[in-house]
């Protein structure tokens, strides 16, 4: 592994994360070491029963039970990582990758840091040519992120800069971007930070909890007046069920988790198009 991110592909090394699934569907994530043992409840399995194996091998603990192999994806990693502060969930990093348009080479900032699940994904969609700016005003939280991306990648990846502070302090002259993404309580309150950071048809996205944290965000971006009209969404996933001819939706989904918020910076001295919109119906 190294800042480019974790081993994709081959044979099982020492040193690669592997997640093990047993036949009930419960998973187990394990790192390899040359001479290993990862005890189960079914008797230990050796690590040198895996290194050189590729993946998707199976291995089967002394008492019969068998354990599919495999190299643990980011939503899996996301999901088991240890946490500091709610993590964004794949569903929802999913979506502000695609509508913030987080492409290769990328300069993205992001507030705050959280427990670093969203900031893998940045990480991951800028590659090496991009870079990483990460602000998070609790130390705790930060020790969080700092510790997951850096597990992850298996080092500190060279395009992350993380900063404890406030992203109110951000040089916008010294540092531009080209996209930004608030996953905060108050993220109307950096506005004016983020409108002199972020380029010209950059894109903001913003990340928000409750209907009432929705509202006041679209409402300051509107009276901005340099910004285009705010869109606002949330994402539901329900999962199905289908074995054979049994074929329903999973008695449990994953339900309301944030509000996303997207808009894109006009240029200096532009002001928006008033949006037209049907009176409402009485």
């Amino acid at each position: 592994m190294g800042a480019a991110g974790p081993a994709r592909g081959g044979p099982f090394r020492a040193g690669d994360r592997v997640q093990l699934t047993d036949p009930k569907g419960r998973k187990y994530t394990l790192l390899l070491e040359d001479g290993g043992q990862y005890h189960t409840h079914r008797g230990g399995l050796a690590h040198d029963d895996l290194i050189g194996k590729p993946e998707g091998s199976v291995v089967i603990s002394p008492v019969g039970t068998p354990y599919l192999a495999l190299r643990p994806l980011l939503a899996d990693y996301v999901l088991s990582m240890p946490r500091g502060a709610a993590v964004i969930y794949p569903k929802d990093a999913a979506q502000i990758l695609m509508w913030g348009d987080i492409f290769p080479g990328a300069r993205v900032m992001e507030a705050g840091a959280g427990s670093g699940a969203l900031t893998c994904s940045l990480l991951q969609a800028v590659g090496p040519q991009g870079s990483v700016i990460s602000y998070e005003v609790r130390e705790d939280h930060l020790q969080h992120a700092e510790k997951n991306v850096d597990t992850f990648f298996g080092s500190r990846p060279t395009h992350w800069t993380l900063r404890l502070g406030d992203v109110k302090d951000h040089d916008a002259a010294a540092e531009p971007v080209d996209r930004v993404v608030l996953d905060m309580l108050s993220p109307w309150e950096v506005l004016d930070t983020v409108r002199a950071a972020l380029i010209p048809g950059g894109v903001l996205v913003g990340y928000v909890a409750t209907t009432t944290q929705l509202s006041r965000l679209m409402e300051a971006l509107r009276e901005m007046q340099c910004w285009t009209e705010p869109q606002a969404w949330e994402s539901l996933v329900r999962p199905w069920h289908v074995v054979g001819l049994a074929v329903r939706p999973e008695h449990r989904m994953i339900g309301h988790t944030a509000f996303l918020v997207t808009a894109r910076r006009l240029a200096d001295g532009v002001a928006p198009p008033r949006p037209q919109r049907r009176p409402t119906s009485r």
